[in-house]
Parts: structure tokens; sequence; C-alpha cells
């Protein structure tokens, strides 16, 4: 008879505890971040598409920034296609010329006196329409004064070919000299940081500039985007808060020759205020950081932008000194830009922080109901009371002082 006989089962290798504790916790964050989603990319495009437009007419009213908006494949499949169309429509005008007059059936006949100089089908006529609109003029094919048709054809060439030039031409110039390239050596922290400075809670973040032509008049903004209810019910999503980066104080705008800090004091009047260290894990907020600038070779303005979601805000953090003073120079050291490295930094919010702050300055001996009871008081009470406790002191101190007198008087007497 045959047996059922258990397979020993296998056992799975155990974790070291700290791996156990730290595995839940990475898969949390994890499992966060994907769900997050961005309302700027970091390398600063915008994550938004238009959809539903019906009054697509509206583009083609500004036409122009439509043509420099587009990709390059296909601002380059334009540019091709607009000189070809024109050379084939007025090449099949000149053709269509020599048609209507017979040019094309007295091709043989010296007396005849054709629109066009050896003009002799549509591929001459084609290459004609391009020598006229390029002004190329080889010499071969001339236009003959005895064509008042093809002569009035030349102008209309010309003047529509000068104004196709010079669109196709801005266009490609304007689109070459964007400075969205030149964002792109405009580099930002990959993470920001929260820790303690002068004092005083602070969110920073690094930007640098890896070109050695500058940008001119830069200046930095910060936005907070977070879906909002108001106390209506009404839902605001993706919410826009400004930051304060030091624009009372003229520290947003930066002089960016080396890497620079910048900073966001965490006092009432940021949304960052009643935020712990505990509660910013659990929050679905994006800080938006905007770098505009006026390009120094061009004179064009820049714009560079950022994102940091709430995974990418490290607390208790602060960025590794990049700049060093060598022989006659400074020297930045780019390897170390996206470095941090941890502090000691409070986990409780900034309110709460400023709370301990003013409570650890209030006097030992002074308790919070004492200081409410006499603050419910009129000032004239609290003068009356203060000038009562001095006589009550002065009164208890004067008895000892002659209790005191009177001791050292017996004792002269008795010596």
């Amino acid at each position: 008879m045959e047996q059922d006989v258990e397979s020993p089962a296998i056992r799975k290798p155990k974790l070291p505890k700290q791996a156990r504790e730290d595995l839940p916790k990475r898969l949390a964050e994890r499992d966060r971040a994907k769900k997050i989603q961005r309302y700027v990319q970091k390398d600063g495009k915008c994550n938004v598409h238009h959809g539903n437009v019906r009054e697509t007419y509206r583009y083609l009213t500004d036409i122009f920034t439509t043509l420099v908006d587009l990709k390059w494949r296909f601002n380059l499949f334009i540019f091709v296609l607009v000189y070809t169309v024109t050379w084939l429509f007025f090449g099949f005008m000149w053709w269509l010329i020599a048609y209507l007059r017979g040019d094309l059936d007295n091709l043989t006949d010296k007396q005849w006196t054709p629109c066009v100089n050896n003009l002799n089908g549509f591929v001459s006529a084609f290459l004609f329409s391009i020598e006229t609109e390029t002004t190329i003029g080889y010499g071969y094919r001339v236009i003959t004064d005895q064509c008042p048709e093809g002569i009035l054809l030349l102008l209309i060439q010309s003047v529509l070919g000068s104004i196709v030039n010079a669109f196709m031409v801005g266009c490609m110039f304007v689109k070459i000299s964007q400075p969205k390239k030149r964002a792109e050596t405009l580099v930002f922290s990959t993470n920001a940081v929260i820790s303690m400075r002068d004092g005083r809670l602070c969110l920073m973040f690094r930007v640098g500039d890896l070109r050695n032509s500058h940008i001119v008049e830069a200046s930095i903004r910060a936005k907070l985007i977070k879906s909002k209810q108001t106390k209506e019910g009404e839902f605001i999503p993706l919410n826009q808060t400004d930051m304060n980066v030091g624009y009372n104080t003229g520290d947003d705008r930066l002089f960016l020759v080396s890497p620079l800090i910048i900073c966001h004091e965490i006092n009432q009047h940021s949304p960052f205020w009643e935020i712990s260290q505990a509660h910013l894990c659990k929050e679905d907020v994006e800080i938006v950081v905007i770098l505009e600038g006026m390009v120094e070779a061009t004179g064009m303005t820049c714009q560079a932008r950022s994102s940091y979601i709430s995974s990418e805000i490290k607390w208790g953090y602060r960025f590794t000194p990049v700049l060093t003073l060598e022989d006659g120079f400074y020297e930045v050291d780019y390897n170390s830009f996206h470095d941090i490295y941890e502090t000691d930094t409070p986990a409780c919010s900034a309110k709460e922080l400023a709370d301990m702050v003013n409570r650890a300055r209030l006097p030992l001996t002074w308790s919070m109901a004492s200081k409410l009871s006499q603050q419910g008081l009129p000032e004239s009470e609290q003068e009356n009371q203060e000038a009562k406790t001095n006589l009550d002191t002065e009164g208890k101190n004067q008895p000892a002082e002659r209790n005191g007198d009177i001791a050292n008087i017996e004792s002269e007497s008795k010596v």
C-alpha cells in the first residue's frame, strides 16, 4: 500500500530585523511615488494636454506662432512643402501662358517671339519658376517684352516669393534661436531639503548654470501645487499658492555665477507652517520652481522649470558645499551638486517649534494660568496688585532687619 508522505516544507530565508522593518516603508514610499501625478516634469515640461478644443481656427489666426511651436520634423516638412508648392504653381502658370499663346506649337519657327525663350515644356517652365523666385538667373531662359501677361506674372511671383522667403526664413530663424536649449544648461537639484537655518525652519533647493555666459536679470519663483476645498465646499484642483523665496528682501533676484541655494522660510505665511515631517510623507503636494532671465548672448528671455513632489523633499538634510577656493579663482564641483547630508532637525512643524520656543522664553515661576489671569484684569488692577505685592515684600523684610539689629545689640552688650 502506498502511503502519502508529506514533503518537507522549504523554508524561506529570514530577513534581518532591520530589513523587515524597512521593507514596508520602502514599498509604501514606492507606491505613493507611483500614485502622485506630476503637474510639471523634472525637465520642465508641463504635464497638461488640451483636449476637446473646438475653436481650432484660433491656431490659424496666429499661424506664425503655430509654425514655431511645431516639432522640427513638421517644421522642416512644411518649409520644403511651401517652397515646392509655390515653384510648381508658378511653373504651371508659365507653362499655361506658353500653351495658350501657342509657344509650344511654334518651337521651330524662328520668326515666332515666345513669352519665354527656350521654354519647351512643363519641366523647363518649372525650372524657370525656380530661377525667377530664387533670383538665380542662369540667362538661358529669359522673358521677352512681347508678353504682357508674362510680365504681370513675373511681378506677382517676385512679390509673393519675397513674402514666402521672409515668412519661412523668419520662422526658421526664430525656431533656431529659441532659448529652450539654453534652459537645459540651467540645472536644479534633484531633491529639496528642509532644515534649520539661522534658528528658523527653512525649505531649500539649489540652482546652477553650467555655461560661462550668464543669465542676465535672473529671478526665481516657487509655487505650491495642491488641491484644496474651500469653506463653502468648492473643490479647487491643483490650486497654486505662492511661496516666498525672497521677494520682500530682493533675494529672489539672482546673480547666477555659481550655484545658489534658494531658501524659503517656513513662517506663519508659508503653506508649510503646520506641516511636520510625519505629515509631509502623507501629503500629496508638488513644488514648482521657475527660473527666468535673459540670455546674455542673444538678449532673449529664457525660462527653466522643475518640480519637487513630497517624496523628493528630504526632511533633516542640507546641501553639500560645491564651491572651493583655488589658486586665484573659485572652482565649482558639479559632481556634488545634488549631494545632501543629514543634519539635526526637529521633526515637528514650524508652528509647533515656534510655540515651544515661546514657552521656553517664559520665566519658570510664571505659569500660564497666572499669565492668562493677569491678562484678563484691567491695567489699573494689575498696577494695584503689583504695588500690593511690593508692599508685602517690603513689610516682611523690615521686621527681619529689625530682629537682626536687636540681636546684634544684645550680643555686643554681653561682651
